[in-house]
């Protein structure tokens, strides 16, 4: 995958590139440009002046739209330029939640022209777009279902499971957004990082079982902890044992998250559940911790 490059993906469906590769965007973010003429854009990505100069070279600078799936820096700040350069809208589902604990990186300021809610739907540039709210990686997470191809943002990525980062991200929330992702039965997903999705049911059946299997193994340490707990720190290197070492400061987020949502269930416990560093405990009546399965 080069960056700047359009490449089409689909019939109609052409990807642009951004270059903010890393640990966290892969290759980098993924914008998506739907419709011929005057098309969509999904995405514009961070703010960036060759993405910018990139997207209005392919699209000729004439915009129908512009769709957020979320406000996250690597996918909303550039929404503001590419309004300014080419007159069209800004559709997302809210402006940025107030910040919060964690791995807070909502774009500060954002607010769209228009809000979307989930299940509205819109007729922009000829196409049929579907909003699905899917919140758990962030609380304003939409998807994008066009023809059947669900345009997923940072709800299903290719190549690696999805980061959820409390407060604004929730476990639980995202849980039941992937099973109501997995009833609408996509054809194809384009992932806001990574390759095209050709088989959308098994890794949405992947992302399950690896988030009930983490919960397994989270809700284990926990009652191996013992009576005094342990905070999500304590517990990353051997629930992440799989994971780079490097990578654990980041992963105790979505532990942490996992952590949150052994206590919705009320088998955990926490004096300070919106303190990263808070020690948790496990609450040994509150249901059984061998699967994690409801």
């Amino acid at each position: 995958m080069t960056s700047g490059r359009p490449v089409e993906v689909a019939p109609g469906v052409v990807r642009v590139l951004a270059p903010n590769p890393g640990p966290m965007t892969g290759p980098g973010t993924n914008t998506y440009l739907l419709g011929a003429d005057t098309p969509v854009v999904i995405d514009p990505g961070p703010d960036d002046d060759a993405h910018l100069e990139a997207l209005l070279d392919a699209t000729g600078g004439r915009v129908a739209a512009i769709l957020v799936t979320h406000t996250h820096v690597d996918h909303s700040p550039l929404a503001r330029r590419l309004r300014q350069a080419t007159g069209a809208p800004v559709l997302a589902y809210g402006p940025a939640p107030a910040p919060a604990a964690g791995l807070d990186s909502h774009e500060s300021g954002f607010r769209p022209d228009r809000r979307l809610a989930g299940g509205q739907v819109v007729e922009l540039a000829g196409l049929t777009i579907t909003a699905v709210h899917t919140p758990g990686h962030t609380s304003n997470h939409l998807c994008f279902l066009v023809d059947g191809m669900l345009f997923s943002g940072d709800h299903v990525m290719s190549g690696s499971t999805v980061v959820i980062a409390p407060t604004d991200g929730d476990m639980g929330a995202y849980l039941r957004s992937l099973r109501a992702v997995r009833r609408l039965a996509p054809a194809r997903i384009a992932p806001g990082h990574g390759t095209m999705v050709d088989d959308p049911a098994a890794v949405l059946d992947y992302y399950l079982a690896h988030r009930l299997e983490r919960e397994r193994l989270v809700a284990a340490a926990l009652q191996a902890a013992g009576p005094h707990g342990a905070s999500a720190g304590a517990l990353v290197e051997g629930v992440y044992e799989d994971v780079p070492a490097s990578l654990h400061p980041v992963a105790r987020y979505s532990l942490w998250a996992h952590l949150r949502y052994l206590g919705e269930q009320g088998r955990a416990t926490c004096p300070e559940p919106d303190d990263v560093d808070a020690p948790w405990r496990a609450v040994r009546d509150g249901g059984s911790t061998a699967g994690g399965r409801r």
